[in-house]
Protein backbone atom coordinates (compact mmCIF):
# COMPACT_ATOMS: atom_id res chain seq x y z
CA UNK A 1 0.00 0.00 0.00
CA UNK A 2 1.44 3.63 -0.98
CA UNK A 3 1.06 6.58 0.96
CA UNK A 4 -1.03 9.08 -0.33
CA UNK A 5 1.49 12.37 -1.96
CA UNK A 6 0.20 15.31 0.44
CA UNK A 7 0.22 18.91 -1.26
CA UNK A 8 -0.55 22.11 0.77
CA UNK A 9 -1.23 24.14 -2.40
CA UNK A 10 -4.30 21.90 -2.70
CA UNK A 11 -7.31 23.43 -0.59
CA UNK A 12 -8.74 20.09 0.38
CA UNK A 13 -5.06 18.79 1.21
CA UNK A 14 -4.66 18.06 5.60
CA UNK A 15 -1.34 19.12 5.70
CA UNK A 16 -2.73 22.76 5.50
CA UNK A 17 -3.88 22.55 8.79
CA UNK A 18 -0.02 21.71 9.98
CA UNK A 19 1.48 24.64 7.80
CA UNK A 20 -1.22 26.87 9.16
CA UNK A 21 -0.04 25.64 12.62
CA UNK A 22 3.29 26.01 11.87
CA UNK A 23 3.16 29.41 10.00
CA UNK A 24 1.53 31.18 13.47
CA UNK A 25 3.84 33.88 14.81
CA UNK A 26 3.03 32.48 18.35
CA UNK A 27 3.84 29.00 16.97
CA UNK A 28 7.23 29.96 15.78
CA UNK A 29 8.14 31.83 18.83
CA UNK A 30 6.76 29.25 21.75
CA UNK A 31 9.48 26.66 19.23
CA UNK A 32 12.23 28.69 18.89
CA UNK A 33 12.02 29.79 23.18
CA UNK A 34 11.43 26.17 24.17
CA UNK A 35 14.42 25.03 22.42
CA UNK A 36 15.86 22.19 24.29
CA UNK A 37 14.76 23.53 27.20
CA UNK A 38 11.57 22.52 29.48
CA UNK A 39 10.00 25.83 30.43
CA UNK A 40 7.40 26.59 32.99
CA UNK A 41 4.30 29.12 31.53
CA UNK A 42 5.40 31.89 33.10
CA UNK A 43 9.18 31.79 32.16
CA UNK A 44 7.55 30.61 28.38
CA UNK A 45 5.34 34.11 28.46
CA UNK A 46 8.18 36.28 29.37
CA UNK A 47 10.65 34.02 26.45
CA UNK A 48 7.90 35.31 24.33
CA UNK A 49 7.51 39.18 24.26
CA UNK A 50 3.88 40.42 24.42
CA UNK A 51 2.36 37.22 24.19
CA UNK A 52 -0.74 37.35 26.65
CA UNK A 53 -1.52 34.35 29.07
CA UNK A 54 -4.49 33.87 27.03
CA UNK A 55 -3.08 32.97 23.82
CA UNK A 56 -0.08 31.49 25.16
CA UNK A 57 -2.42 28.93 26.91
CA UNK A 58 -4.57 28.61 23.49
CA UNK A 59 -1.55 27.94 21.83
CA UNK A 60 0.39 25.65 23.80
CA UNK A 61 -2.84 23.60 24.40
CA UNK A 62 -2.99 23.45 20.47
CA UNK A 63 0.69 22.36 20.19
CA UNK A 64 0.34 19.63 22.76
CA UNK A 65 -2.73 18.47 20.34
CA UNK A 66 -1.07 18.39 17.20
CA UNK A 67 2.14 16.71 19.11
CA UNK A 68 4.53 19.32 18.88
CA UNK A 69 4.54 20.40 22.92
CA UNK A 70 4.54 18.13 25.66
CA UNK A 71 2.75 19.27 28.73
CA UNK A 72 4.58 17.85 31.92
CA UNK A 73 2.54 18.28 35.33
CA UNK A 74 3.87 18.16 38.30
CA UNK A 75 2.49 16.64 41.99
CA UNK A 76 3.51 19.32 43.92
CA UNK A 77 1.36 21.68 46.05
CA UNK A 78 1.18 24.01 44.47
CA UNK A 79 1.38 22.06 41.14
CA UNK A 80 4.12 22.70 38.67
CA UNK A 81 3.69 22.65 34.89
CA UNK A 82 6.31 22.67 32.13
CA UNK A 83 6.29 22.61 28.72
CA UNK A 84 9.32 20.64 26.21
CA UNK A 85 9.04 20.19 22.76
CA UNK A 86 8.28 16.19 21.63
CA UNK A 87 10.41 14.41 19.22
CA UNK A 88 8.37 16.11 16.35
CA UNK A 89 8.27 19.33 17.83
CA UNK A 90 11.91 19.35 17.77
CA UNK A 91 11.88 18.58 13.98
CA UNK A 92 10.83 22.38 13.49
CA UNK A 93 13.58 23.99 15.46
CA UNK A 94 16.07 24.28 12.80
CA UNK A 95 13.34 25.81 10.07
CA UNK A 96 11.91 28.04 12.70
CA UNK A 97 15.11 29.33 13.59
CA UNK A 98 16.02 29.57 9.90
CA UNK A 99 13.51 32.18 9.64
CA UNK A 100 14.52 33.57 12.88
CA UNK A 101 17.59 34.23 11.40
CA UNK A 102 16.59 35.28 8.47
CA UNK A 103 13.80 38.14 9.63
CA UNK A 104 16.69 39.01 12.20
CA UNK A 105 19.24 39.55 9.26
CA UNK A 106 17.29 41.43 7.25
CA UNK A 107 14.70 43.46 8.90
CA UNK A 108 16.68 47.09 7.77
CA UNK A 109 16.11 45.53 4.05
CA UNK A 110 12.47 45.35 4.85
CA UNK A 111 11.68 48.30 6.52
CA UNK A 112 13.38 50.32 3.68
CA UNK A 113 11.19 48.56 1.34
CA UNK A 114 8.26 49.71 3.53
CA UNK A 115 8.90 52.89 3.43
CA UNK A 116 9.71 53.35 -0.16
CA UNK A 117 6.26 51.52 -0.57
CA UNK A 118 4.30 53.85 1.03
CA UNK A 119 6.31 56.73 0.17
CA UNK A 120 4.81 55.97 -3.75
CA UNK A 121 1.44 55.30 -2.52
CA UNK A 122 -0.72 58.03 -3.27
CA UNK A 123 -4.17 58.79 -1.60
CA UNK A 124 -7.12 58.25 -3.09
CA UNK A 125 -9.76 61.14 -2.60
CA UNK A 126 -13.14 59.38 -3.06
CA UNK A 127 -15.73 62.89 -3.64
CA UNK A 128 -19.07 62.63 -4.26
CA UNK A 129 -20.64 63.96 -7.10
Amino acid sequence: MTSPVWNVMIESCPSRKSLARIANKWTAMIVIALGDERLRFGKLQSEVGGISGKVLSETLRDLERDGIVARHVHDEIPPRVEYELTELGRTLRDPLTALRVWAEAHVHEVDRAREAYDARQVPTLHTAR
